[in-house]
């Protein structure tokens, strides 16, 4: 099945995907909220300078992650909470307690839009976004979004399999982003929106497979899941609840309203 037909047989709308540009041409009219969607452009630059060659660049990358882990005012930006807001508000349980469903990972940019996108899958339980592929335990959004610890924003959700496939689900995560952009989404730029799919076996990584041959030129990575960290608890279905604007979107099931990012 091509994601056109499977957008059509889920009742989906090809609308934000995260990074858009529809999505980046109204948060610059917002200008702060433009700052903040870039995810800390300028702390990755910074980033990308403090990882040069030799123990200064060493030092320099060390210190702005130690910035970022305690939410200092580098990152004033981060969102839902503000500057106050503390990095501990981790999601408490996830996957859900006593799931025997099937885990299926992705990655498509920034992980709002994605996961609302999928909320509305029938067949899709329960989603969350959260971190995976990276090299360092336990990371807050801040730190992820310096680009250095390798993680990128996922979303992960259990699915029954007798209403929806795998297969499916990749249609869905194909027709909801541009899978030809490496390492960005628009111009949401850096490792952390890369395109991804993460296999929870062996069945998984086939179909993710098939899927990806059906899109010339996609530059999704398909990999073995590492650990899911889930993000802070605001980022949870964050447009369902509101979002930055407090105008909550449906998760409704077949919904087919167009994703706003902001909400």
């Amino acid at each position: 099945m091509n994601a056109n037909v499977a957008l059509r047989k889920l009742k989906l709308v090809k609308g934000c995907a995260g990074g858009g540009p529809a999505r980046r041409g109204a948060a610059a009219a917002r200008g702060v909220e433009a700052l903040s969607s870039s995810c800390l452009s300028t702390s990755l630059a910074g980033f990308k300078s403090a990882g040069s060659s030799g123990s200064s660049g060493r030092a320099g990358a060390n210190k702005v992650l130690a910035q970022a882990a305690k939410g200092s005012g580098v990152f004033l930006f981060g969102f839902g909470g503000g500057a106050g807001k503390s990095n501990a508000a981790k999601m408490a349980d996830w996957p859900p307690e006593g799931n025997t469903l099937p885990l299926a990972t992705f990655a498509a940019g920034c992980f709002w839009g994605v996961e609302l996108r999928f909320q509305r899958i029938p067949g899709v339980e329960k989603t969350a976004v959260g971190y995976i592929q990276g090299d360092m335990e336990n990371p807050t959004y801040e730190m992820i979004c310096t680009g250095m610890t390798n993680h990128t924003e996922a979303v992960q959700m259990t699915y029954d399999p007798t209403v929806v496939s795998f297969a499916e689900l990749c249609d869905v995560f194909y027709g909801g982003h541009n899978p030809k952009q490496l390492n960005a989404q628009g111009n949401d730029v850096g490792t952390q929106y890369r395109s991804g799919i993460y296999y929870h076996d062996e069945a998984q990584r086939k179909v993710a497979q098939a899927a990806k041959a059906q899109v010339p030129n996609a530059v999704t990575e398909i990999q073995a899941a590492g650990t899911f960290w889930p993000a802070e608890v605001y980022h949870q279905q964050y447009l369902e609840k509101g979002g930055r604007l407090g105008n909550a979107q449906s998760a409704k099931k077949g919904c087919d309203d167009p994703i706003r990012c902001y909400g």
